[in-house]
């Protein structure tokens, strides 16, 4: 997901943006309320993660006019303010979660997987799609074997043996994210446009033909056909049909 992260404290906001990109999400950094209302007139962010306690404008003000324009964008508040009435307040005013600091930082990335699920068509932190399984929670993509028509017809088949072959698939980091915006959209075709937005922060310097080159070396150890470029429009990674 591309966060916009709004938070004034920037010790605390370079250390988010750190944490965050090592997990693989892209972080847009501002440390004030209206430039965030101002970045956000432009849809292309996944979520905001936003402190109330800004120095121009309180970030319930920030969430009332995001609300205020019918923008259903997923906001975590992470915020010093741990009253049960503030809580209540950041939750009736529209925010998805709320998060008092000081916080511990697994709880926050199993929060933004939860949104990432609801935002997505995965159901779970290990998608897998034909013999390709991703955990979005550990980085890593394992390549399935292929099943053998003896073991499909033999219902006392030993799936442990079989789940043990998975071969693990190294990628780099950026060809693990764009196999991730791929698979957590199965069915839904991705434009490059799309994609880049997952992969670069502002100010990121973004080659030309950046997806395509990665998109090339994940085709190398995928399944045949696996990625499937719909031409003029991007790639998809089509849901299995039961």
């Amino acid at each position: 997901m591309r966060i916009l992260l709004v938070e004034d404290d920037q010790g605390l906001a370079e250390a988010l943006q750190q944490s965050l990109e090592r997990e693989g999400f892209v972080i847009d950094h501002l440390s004030r309320g209206k430039l965030a209302l101002t970045a956000l007139a432009v849809p292309s962010h996944d979520m905001v993660i936003l402190d109330l306690g800004l120095p121009d404008i309180d970030g319930l003000t920030v969430l009332k006019e995001i609300r205020a324009k019918k923008n259903d964008l997923p906001v975590i508040i992470l915020t010093a303010r741990d009253s049960i009435d503030s809580k209540v307040q950041g939750l009736d005013y529209g925010a998805d979660d709320y998060l008092a600091k000081p916080f511990d930082m697994q709880e926050l990335l199993a929060r933004l997987r939860v949104i990432e699920r609801r935002l997505g068509t995965a159901s779970s932190s290990m998608i897998t799609i034909d013999r390709v399984s991703l955990d979005t929670k550990a980085h890593k993509v394992f390549l399935l074997p292929c099943a053998s028509t003896d073991a499909l017809n033999n219902e006392q088949s030993n799936t442990k043996e079989e789940e043990q072959a998975a071969s693990e698939v190294h990628f780099s980091k950026k060809e693990f994210m764009v196999l991730k915006a791929l698979m957590e959209n199965a069915g839904r075709i991705q434009s490059r446009e799309q994609i880049e937005s997952k992969l670069y922060h502002w100010g990121e310097e973004v080659l030309s033909n950046a997806v395509e080159v990665h998109i090339h070396k994940l085709r190398k150890s995928l399944p045949s056909k696996f990625i499937q470029n719909v031409r003029g429009v991007g790639y998809i990674i089509n849901q299995p049909q039961n």
